[in-house]
């Protein structure tokens, strides 16, 4: 297995459109698999750091976790093949001797720098073999000395390896010397015997090489001429048949290797995007560069089979719809939630934690704690700031005794004013000057499914109260194309005044305003000449108050 299949990380991370908790719990609980295991555990985020969590971040000085689009298997999740590169010039004998040894069909050639040039596979050699029949080929190649001498297992005995053959014909010289002369050209590559006969009138004759066979030993007459002449002389312990037989494996696999049309993925490449592509090609192997296009490894449509996607742990969800994109084809190991029970379906068994407190941050701490992990004041500071936000400083019914607790002993180790930390918190997360309206709907936004009926809400919860009277107005617009665009039948948007403890709701989609009404018994805001208001005092939680009340009302 490859190095990058083995070490797999895994990624920690929370819902799409990512509040407090979801990014403050993900760094958190990375930080405690960390130093539980010793592997490597990375948290990520499904979207935009809002205002209240940058404050957050930069209060601590931790760094904001690495966007994370989708979680779809990748190239670079499967094991790659570290099939080495080699140059251009190797001979074919020697790339058969390295695909025997790494047990492969195909080699990539790369350049000085590590860039793709071509691919020779084992039908190439083998068409080397079947269809050569021009006694010209190995000079056609340009095959250099060494390549030669290498393959006949030989050694030079005038000239230089470095030197190419790259002009005339190969042929053994089997007649007398008297024949000989017909049929030797200048600049051809003589087989031969021990005759000294023949040696020296194919020196004459001006042959480019003679090689002697079966180990012979060659004079110094024949030394010294060949030097004059510019002939190249080498020796080998093989026969003239067998010397003849391997020759044509010294040429380099240049001569032979595919350059053109070659079909190459890179690590970031989706497995569903170069399955078909891989289908429809007969190749059984592909070149995968890096990003900067240089060769990594090779994979087979065999790797795509054992493929195994990401790993995942969520924190701060289990809706299939609030989930990372491409997460289907994640392996998800873990849960550690707060919500109702979701949409997330997996594949084998996980550990699954969901407990009825305010915040997942509260459940990363009593992990830490039932592990006697000590908890640093940067981590303690995120996980309480995680706490303050969701429990609204625990004023939101979903609060706990235990949310409360883990607050105070975090404030605490983290050296943090609760109540003036909270204040400058949440003034930093309801600021929404300079804000777009799609910043402002989507800086806290959730959808939701039961049966065929589906939702939208979104939240701000602001101590301005003059803030959170301009949105009234402001937002409806916006509601009406976030619902076109995500397809729901309702959209829902809470302004929660947490000084007040209240939320006037507002309501986009046919009978959503309705609905409401009669869930929570309220009464129509008064003076709005829109239908699309509903104050409801003493709401301020979308989770335990608003959530549950629109499904008991869809489902009647």
């Amino acid at each position: 297995m490859g190095d990058n299949y083995k070490n797999r990380k895994t990624i920690v991370i929370g819902h799409k459109n990512p509040d407090t908790d979801s990014i403050c719990s993900a760094i958190c609980y990375a930080n405690l698999k960390r130093k539980l295991t010793g592997e490597e555990y990375q948290p990520g985020r499904a979207g935009h750091v809002n205002e209240e969590t940058q404050f957050v971040l930069h209060y601590f000085e931790v760094e904001a976790p690495e966007l994370v689009e989708n979680v779809k298997t990748q190239v670079r999740d499967i094991d790659i093949r570290k099939t080495r590169g080699v140059k251009k010039n190797l001979s074919l004998k020697k790339a058969w001797k390295l695909m025997q040894e790494a047990n492969v069909v195909t080699i990539p050639t790369v350049t000085e720098d590590g860039m793709l040039e071509g691919l020779i596979t084992v039908g190439d050699i083998a068409k080397s073999y079947m269809n050569v029949y021009d006694s010209s080929i190995l000079s056609k190649a340009n095959t250099q000395y060494v390549n030669i001498v290498e393959t006949l297992e030989g050694a030079m005995v005038v000239g230089g390896k470095s030197e190419y053959f790259n002009h005339g014909k190969v042929l053994i010289a089997a007649a007398n010397p008297d024949m000989m002369e017909y049929y030797i050209s200048k600049g051809d590559l003589v087989i031969l015997g021990n005759r000294y006969e023949s040696q020296l009138c194919a020196i004459e004759m001006e042959a480019a090489c003679i090689i002697v066979c079966e180990g012979a030993a060659v004079s110094m007459t024949i030394k010294r001429l060949a030097q004059e002449r510019g002939c190249t002389v080498m020796t080998t312990p093989y026969d003239t048949y067998t010397a003849a037989r391997l020759v044509n494996q010294s040429i380099p696999i240049s001569y032979f290797m595919t350059t053109e049309g070659l079909i190459s993925f890179e690590e970031d490449d989706y497995i569903d995007e170069i399955k078909d592509v891989m289908a429809s090609k007969r190749h059984r192997d592909f070149p995968i560069l890096d990003k900067d296009g240089k060769y990594m490894g090779m994979i087979s449509r065999r790797n795509l089979l054992g493929a195994k996607g990401k790993r995942l742990i969520l924190v701060d969800h289990n809706e299939k719809t609030q989930a990372v994109e491409g997460m289907e084809s994640a392996e998800i190991l873990e849960i550690i939630d707060h919500h109702r029970l979701g949409t997330v379906e997996t594949i084998s068994p996980v550990f699954f934690r969901n407990q009825p407190v305010g915040c997942t941050a509260t459940i990363v701490y009593q992990m830490y704690m039932e592990n006697n992990i000590e908890i640093e004041p940067k981590i303690a500071g995120l996980l309480c700031s995680a706490i303050i936000s969701d429990t609204l400083l625990f004023r939101s019914p979903t609060c706990t005794e235990s949310d409360k607790k883990a607050a105070l002993v975090l404030a605490d180790i983290a050296g943090i004013q609760v109540e003036k930390y909270a204040s400058s918190m949440f003034a930093a997360g309801s600021n929404l000057k300079g804000k777009t309206d799609g910043e402002i709907f989507y800086q806290d936004f959730k959808k939701f499914t039961l049966g065929k009926v589906s939702f939208g809400v979104g939240q701000i919860s602001s101590l301005n109260a003059s803030e959170l009277e301009e949105l009234k107005d402001r937002m409806p617009p916006y509601m009406k194309k976030a619902r076109k665009e995500h397809g729901v039948d309702m959209m829902f948007f809470m302004l929660t005044n947490i000084l007040t403890e209240s939320t006037v709701l507002l309501c986009e989609g046919q009978g959503a305003k309705q609905m409401v009404l009669g869930a929570f018994r309220a009464e129509e805001e008064e003076g709005t000449a829109e239908d699309h208001i509903v104050s409801l005092p003493g709401v301020v939680s979308r989770k335990k108050q608003l959530i549950p009340g629109i499904m008991l009302a869809v489902q009647e």
